[in-house]
């Protein structure tokens, strides 16, 4: 996960550009190869730029934000806010799922939040996702991607009167919205979140969706959501500041 200690979090001016990009299985030559190129290139050019970042970079990663997204090529969180290494730290699976008996999205939660004092934590989902599409059939994908799509599932059954109503389109757009807010209302009932909270830690939780259609993010803003509230009296555990488990 690499040391929480204080390093310079300044980056080279650089941002590579989207435009007039060729997919790698479009190019000529090996892709693999062309991966590896990719990064010397970029390696030359930040040093270029600016001789001491990968020096400083070395020393260590205080990320203000932590961003749990889903595993698509179409949406690198880096890319898509225009941040460099150092600046995100992140977390990603299929539709960007936080559950509790996930042991690898706890463990990434809990160093973020607890090791490295990241203050704002994201849920950022996408319009057009292939699980929330996946979840909404009932073929089978198979024994792991069943069990996986079963929280998503989850997430229709709670909400099936309303997304029942809508046409086809509109049901996976809105299902990918509340997929997220579900998610982010995951992120609440956590103990790693609300030890923090009793302990003073003001670590805030958000809902994204990005559209690919048009590169821009929405932010669902899910703490103005009534359910933000009503979730209190059922969810809200009184932890002790000295309690440690997760």
């Amino acid at each position: 996960m690499g040391a929480g200690a204080s390093g310079a979090s300044s980056s080279p001016k650089h941002v590579p550009s989207p435009h007039a990009h060729t997919p790698l299985c479009d190019l000529e030559g090996d892709p693999y190869q062309s991966l590896l190129a990719n990064n010397q290139e970029w390696v030359r050019r930040t040093t270029e730029e600016d001789p001491t970042y990968f020096a400083r970079l070395a020393k260590g990663q205080q990320p203000r934000f932590l961003l749990i997204g889903c595993a698509d090529s179409r949406a690198p969180p880096n890319e898509l806010t225009q941040t460099h290494p150092g600046d995100l730290f992140i977390h990603r699976n299929v539709a960007n799922l936080v559950m509790v008996s996930d042991a690898n999205c706890m463990s990434v939660l809990q160093y973020a939040v607890e090791v490295l004092g990241v203050k704002d934590v994201i849920v950022m989902g996408h319009y057009g996702c292939g699980g929330i599409i996946a979840a909404m059939g009932r073929k089978s994908h198979g024994t792991m991607i069943d069990k996986w799509l079963g929280n998503i599932k989850d997430v229709y059954r709670l909400h099936r009167a309303e997304l029942d109503d809508l046409s086809e389109e509109a049901k996976v757009k809105r299902l990918v919205e509340l997929n997220v807010i579900e998610q982010v209302v995951n992120l609440r009932k956590t103990r790693i979140i609300q030890r923090a909270w009793s302990k003073g830690n003001t670590v805030k939780l958000h809902g994204w969706v990005y559209e690919l259609a048009t590169g821009i993010i929405h932010d669902l803003q899910v703490e103005k959501l009534p359910i933000w509230t009503q979730i209190d009296s059922i969810y809200t555990l009184k932890i002790q500041t000295h309690d440690t488990h997760i």
